[in-house]
């Protein structure tokens, strides 16, 4: 067919030639606690979730990759969160973590947005610790927090890129593990945050991610996966 494939049939491996794994001919699984959703299913019980009212609905919804359609009720300020039960991600210096998602928004303006790894909360558009994407109600663009606590140990940067109406995003981070949050936009690193110990969460965070209405109208979340890796 033309095509030129390079092929390891003696496997490939993140280990030493004297670790028990050294012959497993994959990459060693337990040297990261990973979570990954593509939303083929979902079960309610493996998360917490916050509704202003109880019209709110998170269901999986037709389309290509398996998504999970969050569906607020319409009044103004209304929110629908969802945070992964029980919180199981810690940044350690020393440690590398990851964390990528695809997402959209039913309206790219009047909507609040927040996406990422976070301490649960029930307000999770103003949480004390975590990293996370964030958009504010009035404005389309979308902005990344690294925060320690609420008012002496937060940094971000804003307008890192801009959410269109109905449109996928995927976004992501890495933190190196020494004092480093690079921050990445459809698969380009944009940026970086300072995550030295002044700013790096020192509680342990969840995956969490919710839409509030921005005007009296429902709005609409939809997440096609969500990832996150931390490294052991």
């Amino acid at each position: 067919m033309g095509n030129t494939v390079t092929r390891f049939p003696g496997g490939v491996a993140n280990v030493g030639d004297t670790d028990l794994f050294a012959d497993l001919v994959k990459p060693d699984p337990t040297k990261f606690h990973e979570f990954f959703d593509d939303f083929d299913n979902y079960t309610a019980g493996d998360w917490v979730v916050t509704e202003t009212q109880a019209g709110a609905t998170q269901a999986l919804t037709a389309g290509d990759g398996g998504l999970l359609l969050l569906t607020n009720s319409a009044a103004d300020d209304d929110i629908v969160a969802l945070q992964k039960t029980p919180a199981a991600f810690a940044f350690t210096a020393g440690k590398k973590a990851f964390f990528k998602a695809r997402f959209k928004v039913s309206d790219a303006t009047q909507s609040d947005l927040v996406i990422g790894l976070q301490v649960v909360d029930t307000t999770p558009l103003d949480v004390t610790d975590g990293v996370y994407f964030l958009k504010a109600d009035g404005s389309a663009a979308l902005s990344v927090v690294c925060r320690k606590n609420a008012t002496t140990g937060s940094t971000s940067a804003s307008s890192i890129a801009t959410i269109v109406e109905d449109t996928f995003i995927t976004v992501g981070f890495y933190y190196n593990g020494v004092d480093k949050v690079f921050y990445a936009i459809d698969g380009s690193v944009v940026g970086s945050l300072d995550g030295s110990s002044t700013y790096l969460p020192d509680t342990t965070c969840t995956i969490s991610f919710a839409i509030q209405n921005g005007e009296a109208v429902a709005k609409t979340m939809t997440v096609d996966y969500i990832y996150a890796a931390v490294e052991r």
